[in-house]
């Protein structure tokens, strides 16, 4: 069975328009890369543990801080080519910025086949980033989510 995630598509108006916080992917195999090396907040799910509790744990363990005070809107449940599938809920906090980001972090052996192990964060930077740019740095199966929150957000303007 493919695994399960949540996640958390915080996002604001700014003078540039509409931004959206996301974190970019620690480790080796990502150090040197911008696109498609960027990420959604977010985690693996526990069996019986709903989306958002997921949601709200990853945020605080991935950026080192506990996710805004937000009205969560789900955005949808989004599939990577490996079957593995991620629910992304939307929160607008406009206010939220850290100072520092204290990611987490997982073990690696490194380099490959040495035999030594090495820790790692699981996000080595997070930031507010234009949809636009967005588009272009986040893996590939996230960008949906991006779609999905633009339309949210012009049926809301729409009312």
């Amino acid at each position: 069975m493919a695994a399960h995630s949540a996640g958390i598509l915080l996002h604001r108006m700014a003078a540039s328009g509409l931004e959206v916080f996301i974190g970019h992917m620690g480790g080796p195999f990502w150090a040197r890369k911008q696109e498609r090396a960027w990420s959604i907040p977010k985690g693996e799910a526990d069996p019986g543990e709903s989306d958002l509790a997921v949601a709200l744990r990853e945020f605080a363990e991935e950026v080192g801080a506990p996710a805004p005070d937000a009205d969560y809107l789900e955005l949808g449940t989004f599939r990577y080519s490996s079957g593995k599938t991620l629910t992304v809920f939307a929160g607008d906090a406009p206010a939220f910025d850290p100072d520092r980001i204290v990611s987490s972090t997982f073990e690696l052996e490194w380099p490959p086949r040495s035999g030594r192990t090495q820790r790692f964060p699981e996000l080595d930077a997070a930031r507010w980033v234009p949809t636009v740019e967005a588009r272009s740095l986040l893996v590939a199966a996230q960008v949906p989510a991006l779609d999905a929150l633009t339309q949210v957000r012009s049926s809301a303007q729409e009312t």
